[in-house]
C-alpha cells in the first residue's frame, strides 16, 4: 500500500510538493513590493474617481482596481477615461470580459456559480475578443478573464500581435484556482495574474507559488457569494508564503451590483470608499504586526505598462 509520505514524495517529483509549513517567498514585484492593495468592483470612471479620492485620504496606496460589469457595460468615452484616470496615477485598470454564462440564456448558471463565468459556445468567446480588441483600442492594458478557452485564444491573439504584448491577463475567482498543478497550467494557457481560491490556507499558498512566479491575486475579505471570509489577521503571513500578491478587498453584507449602472445611484461609489477603507484597516495591521513588512513599499508608480503586473525574477 502506498504510504501518506510516499504520496507527498511523488508530488514533489512532480515538481509540485505538498507544504506543511510555508516559507518566505521570497519573490516580489518589479518595484520591490512584497504586496499590492486591489479594490475591485470598480465599475466605471466616478467610481475609479471615488477610490482614488479616499485613497489620497486614507494614505492607502491603490495599485490596481478591477471590474466585474465587463466592457460591454461601459462606453467609450468611459473606458477611455479610466485608461487615462489609471495612467495618470499609475494604478492598473482591468475591466471583465463582458459575455458570460451567467447572464446567458442557459439554465446551468442559475443553478451554480461554478459555470458563472463560462463562455457558451463559440460564438461568446469572439465576443469575448471583441471586448478585448475594444477595450485596449482604448488604452486599456489589462483584462479580467473567467473562460479557460478564451485565455488561451487570447494567448495566442497576444503572440501573433492582434492584441497588445504586455496586455495583463488576470483570471477571475470564477475560475477556481486552488493547486500547484492548475497554476502552471494557466500561466501555460496565458494567465500573467492569478486569481486563486478564495478559501487557500497558507500552505496552500505557498504550493501555488512553488510552481508559478506570477503575481497572486487573493480576497482578503471575501464577498458573501463567495465565502464571506474575513482574513486580515492572516495578511502578514500570507504575504510572506505567496509574494509578490494582491491583496483584493472585497465586502461582506455588500448587495451584487452585477450589472452596474446609473440606476444604483450612489451605491458602487459608496461600496468602493468602503473597501479602501478597509485597505487602511489592513495596512494598520501589517504596521502592527509585522513593522519591517510595513517599510516596504506596497507600491509606486509603475515606470512602465509592463511593470503594472510582472514580478520581480
Amino acid at each position: 500500500m502506498t504510504s501518506l509520505a510516499d504520496l507527498h514524495a511523488l508530488m514533489a517529483r512532480l515538481g509540485h510538493p505538498v507544504v506543511q509549513q510555508a516559507a518566505p517567498s521570497g519573490y516580489g514585484f518589479a518595484d520591490g513590493a512584497p504586496y499590492r492593495y486591489e479594490i475591485p468592483s470598480v465599475e466605471g470612471p466616478a467610481v475609479l474617481e471615488a477610490v482614488m479620492a479616499e485613497s489620497d485620504r486614507l494614505g492607502v496606496p491603490i495599485a490596481r482596481t478591477s471590474q466585474g460589469s465587463g466592457v460591454m457595460m461601459l462606453t467609450d468615452a468611459e473606458i477611455s477615461d479610466m485608461a487615462r484616470l489609471g495612467a495618470e496615477r499609475g494604478i492598473e485598470v482591468n475591466l471583465f470580459l463582458g459575455p458570460r454564462a451567467a447572464w446567458d440564456t442557459g439554465g446551468q448558471a442559475k443553478l451554480t456559480q461554478a459555470v458563472g463565468a463560462a463562455a457558451r459556445g463559440n460564438a461568446m468567446v469572439a465576443a469575448c475578443v471583441a471586448d478585448a480588441l475594444r477595450a485596449c483600442s482604448l488604452g486599456i492594458r489589462s483584462l479580467l478573464v473567467g473562460d479557460l478557452g478564451t485565455l488561451e485564444v487570447l494567448r495566442r491573439l497576444k503572440e501573433d500581435g492582434t492584441l497588445p504584448a504586455n496586455l495583463v491577463l488576470k483570471t477571475s475567482v470564477l475560475m477556481p484556482l486552488t493547486n500547484g498543478p492548475t497554476a502552471a497550467v494557466l500561466e501555460r494557457l496565458g494567465a500573467t495574474t492569478l486569481n486563486v481560491g478564495t478559501d487557500l490556507t497558507v500552505p496552500h499558498l505557498a504550493e501555488i507559488r512553488a510552481a508559478t512566479r506570477l503575481p497572486i491575486d487573493l480576497y482578503l475579505e471575501v464577498p458573501d457569494d463567495q465565502g464571506g471570509f474575513v482574513r486580515f489577521y492572516e495578511a502578514v503571513e500570507i504575504v510572506r508564503a505567496a509574494s509578490p500578491v494582491y491583496l483584493k478587498m472585497g465586502l461582506r453584507n455588500a448587495p451584487n451590483i452585477y450589472p452596474s449602472g446609473h440606476h444604483l445611484g450612489v451605491v458602487p461609489r459608496e461600496l468602493g470608499r468602503e473597501r479602501v477603507r478597509r485597505a487602511a484597516l489592513v495596512q494598520r495591521l501589517i504596521k502592527q504586526l509585522d513593522p519591517e513588512l510595513a517599510e516596504l513599499p506596497a507600491h509606486r508608480a509603475p515606470s512602465r505598462p509592463s511593470d503594472l503586473g510582472v514580478p520581480e525574477i
